[in-house]
């Protein structure tokens, strides 16, 4: 198998046939597999997907137990991949199928292991939603050493030494460009369109996508509770140094309110040790965290095959 896509399946029943369809029709004389993963949809996508897993054959179907996450299914679909390249798109069109083999052959050329979409034209979206990726971004650039001209999409291309690298993760909060980024930096990317939606809207709100965003920054990295730890570690120094002055200053002042220079002395020392301690409870309650948490990625009811 040449070429495996994997798509996340949310509420999308009235455009998954056209994506089929223009799949098939941009990646005719290519090996494919098609994996449309049903991400606890409350409509009627898993009836669609069945249908469609019956009328074409490169179409195979799984449906989760309930809705995971856009990341949780991603990694279902990856886990059921068998290509030696895998493409990642969304189910809306915004991704074109016709622009898959731009990204496999870039991928090819220049014998990276991953091409990503750059939308140099702009996308069709909400304004926030586009403040939203510059966040995700800048986000990815400090907590997963992501290159700043690289633009983090989501439609790409990865090859099946990256992809089985990401599969072997196994923790509950899976956060696939993070993966990629820990697995290689041989990444490329080249400039394809954005398009509108042609139908439905959107299934991301704002609170579900501010939840994603929380998810990939506490879920993924420890990065947060090491900057609080250091914060915590810089206003204890701060206040063992104060405390260490109004100590002197007792003893050269002759105005002194009876009592004040004790208790600003006593507050300033415990603060100090105690937010450097809960600093110290907290980088190992990170690792433990990340290290025992078994929560399941992902959970398969039903297949079509």
């Amino acid at each position: 198998m040449e070429l495996s896509i994997v798509v996340p399946v949310y509420n999308s029943s009235s455009i998954l046939s056209e994506l089929c369809l223009q799949l098939v029709d941009a990646l005719s004389d290519i090996d494919t597999e098609i994996i449309l993963v049903d991400d606890g949809s409350a409509d009627s996508s898993w009836r669609v997907i069945k249908q469609l897993a019956e009328q074409i054959e490169p179409v195979q179907g799984f449906r989760l137990t309930r809705n995971f996450g856009q990341d949780n299914a991603i990694m279902a679909g990856l886990n059921n991949s068998s290509g030696f390249y895998v493409a990642i798109m969304d189910d809306d069109l915004q991704h074109s199928p016709y622009d898959i083999l731009t990204l496999l052959d870039y991928v090819k050329e220049n014998e990276s292991d991953v091409c990503y979409a750059d939308y140099s034209d702009g996308k069709y979206q909400a304004w926030w939603k586009n403040l939203g990726s510059y966040l995700n971004s800048k986000q990815a650039e400090y907590l997963i050493g992501k290159p700043g001209e690289i633009y983090l999409s989501p439609f790409k291309v990865i090859s099946r030494l990256v992809v089985d690298s990401v599969v072997n993760y196994n923790g509950p909060y899976p956060y696939v460009d993070g993966l990629i980024f820990q697995s290689t930096s041989s990444i490329t990317q080249i400039s394809v369109k954005h398009n509108s939606r042609e139908l439905g809207r959107s299934n991301y709100s704002f609170r579900k996508s501010l939840s994603v965003f929380m998810s990939h920054t506490t879920g993924f990295s420890i990065v947060p509770l090491r900057i609080a730890s250091i914060l915590g570690l810089i206003m204890a120094v701060l206040g063992f140094s104060l405390g260490i002055y109004y100590i002197f200053d007792y003893f050269r002042s002759e105005n002194l309110i009876e009592g004040w220079t004790t208790l600003a002395v006593l507050i300033l020392f415990i603060g100090g040790m105690i937010l450097l301690s809960l600093g110290l409870i907290g980088e190992y309650l990170g690792r433990m965290y990340l290290a025992n948490n078994k929560k399941p990625q992902f959970l398969v009811h039903e297949t079509t095959s």
